[in-house]
């Protein structure tokens, strides 16, 4: 999927979790019986599943829609961040390997791009 393709289905876009982290994936759908810190966000079936964005600096730092549910993690979208915003993600997080969730005008970018309010 392309960015347009993420715009054009508003379905998925009123279902990804703005602020669901890579750690917070984990935690909910890997390791969803032990944690009872989650409140609300239980999974409580093999249907349950999110739409989430991560941030992948492996490489070069490259922005993946997930949809994760307890039996697998797939990545949807693979999005390039333009100039100005891979910029001010690196001078904050410099040159460290990782998955991250998207913050700050990272985050805001997505936002925007997918007319979310």
């Amino acid at each position: 999927m392309t960015l347009d393709d993420i715009k054009n289905n508003m379905d998925l876009v009123n279902s990804i979790s703005w602020d669901m982290t890579p750690e917070d994936a984990v935690t909910m759908y890997l390791e969803w019986g032990n944690n009872p810190a989650l409140g609300s966000n239980l999974v409580k079936s093999k249907d349950d599943e999110s739409y989430y964005f991560v941030i992948n600096t492996w490489k070069e730092p490259v922005i993946y829609l997930m949809r994760r549910n307890s039996e697998e993690a797939e990545e949807l979208a693979v999005i390039r961040m333009p100039a100005r915003i891979e910029k001010v993600f690196r001078a904050e997080y410099g040159k460290l390997k990782g998955v991250f969730a998207p913050e700050g005008e990272v985050k805001a970018w997505l936002q925007e791009e997918l007319n979310w309010n």
